[in-house]
């Protein structure tokens, strides 16, 4: 099995629910103020934009988020793509969990049945493409 040394990444505070939804809304948006993030997140839940000036600086503070003054106003830009902050949390399970083998991750995945088929399958191109291109690089 493949092994590798902790990860040498401080862990942010998880997200919230409603935080996980505003950091959506940021994604989304890309370059975001209160008043954008506070129009989509109201179509699914009943807040005040004050709740979401306050969310945003909370996941600014986490480490999440950062801000660009733009006139009066505040952007927002997420600190890291969504698929960036997945992997690396990704790698903080791997690493408590399974003694940081990504193999016996993705075995206990396959066993559990958590993948389907068609996710193995897309998995399996994706492994065997970059088989062939580490191969050609040698």
């Amino acid at each position: 099995m493949t092994k590798r040394t902790l990860s040498s990444v401080t862990p942010r505070l998880p997200l919230t629910g409603l935080e996980h939804e505003v950091m959506q809304a940021v994604w989304n948006i890309g370059q975001a103020t209160v008043e954008a993030v506070y129009d989509v997140v109201v179509q699914k839940r009943r807040l005040k934009e004050t709740t979401v000036r306050t969310i945003l600086r909370r996941l600014e503070q986490k480490g999440y988020l950062r801000h660009e003054e733009k006139g009066r106003s505040y952007v927002y830009l997420a600190a890291e793509p969504a698929r960036s902050l997945a992997a690396r949390v990704a790698r903080q399970i791997i690493d408590k969990l399974c003694r940081g083998s990504i193999e016996e991750l993705v075995t206990g995945m396959v066993e559990a049945k958590v993948l389907s088929k068609a996710e193995l399958d897309r998995l399996e191109k994706i492994v065997r493409a970059e088989k062939g291109s580490s191969r050609a690089r040698k």
